[in-house]
């Protein structure tokens, strides 16, 4: 096993990839899985914080685009981030993996409020962090979420775990046998070509802080260590050093 590349990562998981093949709902034996994978990428003494999304259990925009008012939909969603953040908060501990989950809704009686500072102090003990709640305002995605968490926190990487897909391509792969994979991509031509790695909210923030993003696929065990050590899988966007 290398060396890990970075020093301190975010990565993003989609809500959906706690539940597994069902679609909804939390899947227990694929929370410990992804905890057993996060928790490899710990021992390399790397720096982990989480952003994960909850479409697993509800989407804003679903309940937008059914008449529900779009901010009280939002909040809803970032309720569903919390549930799964706990979930996950819990396979973690289970694995011994000290973990603290910051939530920016506060919510003392389950988790900590988001503090910048205290976040990087967790880090730098050794803890994975769990960022929960979104930004804590609507009409913000757990995207835009990761990409401002990695800026905050001075990451040098945002992990970007996708499902059905091991990587960006010019069009859906699952729909189009002859897409053509990237291999690196920078960040204009991810927004011009609109390839949906992250919103374009969470690409500029990216762009504007020199963040890389490295796209894998997380239907294969192993693969979160794999982009953590810099091996070639998936697609890395940007990452040019200033």
């Amino acid at each position: 096993m290398g060396a890990a590349k970075y020093k301190r990562v975010v990565l993003k998981l989609s809500g959906e990839a706690l539940a597994g093949d069902k679609g909804y709902g939390i899947d227990p034996e694929i929370a410990d899985s992804i905890a057993r994978q996060i928790k490899d990428v710990r021992d390399t003494g790397l720096e982990v914080a989480v952003v994960v999304g909850g479409g697993n259990i509800w989407r804003g925009l679903a309940g937008s685009a059914k008449g529900m008012d779009r901010a009280s939909a939002d909040y809803m969603g970032m309720l569903a981030t919390v549930m799964n953040s706990l979930a996950l908060q819990d396979a973690l501990e289970n694995c011994g993996v000290d973990t603290r989950v910051q939530t920016a809704i506060e919510m003392r009686q389950v988790a900590e409020p988001y503090i910048r500072r205290r976040a990087m102090r967790h880090l730098e003990k050794g803890r994975v962090v769990i960022f929960a709640a979104g930004t804590g305002n609507p009409y913000f995605s757990t995207d835009t979420t990761a990409a401002l968490r990695a800026a905050e926190i001075e990451a040098d990487a945002i992990l970007m775990a996708k499902k059905f897909a091991d990587g960006v391509y010019d069009c859906d792969p699952r729909h189009n046998p002859d897409a053509v994979k990237f291999t690196e991509l920078d960040y204009l031509e991810v927004i011009k070509r609109g390839l949906g790695v992250m919103d374009s909210t969470a690409t500029t923030l990216c762009m504007d802080n020199n963040i890389p993003i490295v796209v894998f696929s997380i239907d294969e065990v192993g693969n979160i260590l794999k982009a953590a050590t810099g091996q070639n899988i998936g697609t890395i966007v940007g990452g040019a050093k200033k």
